[in-house]
């Protein structure tokens, strides 16, 4: 199941569940829109993968499988973060 963190690894913008504006890579990492699109220009800068919408949970499935508090932020936000692997176009 998902995580549905709540916020981007590089701005700390909040991504709440029903966010349409969430990106996440394979491994969960979590990015908003803005950041995925501009800075790390679709490519998630810790594996390399390719980012992409987050799906939303339904409203009425939080009650029993709710979204991680846990806010992941990097130091330095997007402009320290360079993807570690290539990716595969």
């Amino acid at each position: 199941m998902l995580d549905l963190r709540p916020n981007c690894e590089c701005c700390n913008q909040d991504l709440p569940p029903e966010s349409l504006d969430a990106r996440i890579c394979s491994f969960e990492c979590t990015f908003c829109v803005v950041c995925a699109d501009g800075p790390l220009a679709g490519k998630c800068p810790n594996c390399g993968g390719e980012l992409v919408r987050r799906p939303r949970r339904p409203a009425g499935k939080l009650v029993n499988a709710p979204a991680s508090t846990e806010r992941v932020v990097k130091a330095g936000g997007c402009a320290t973060m360079e993807p570690s692997l290539p990716a595969h176009d």
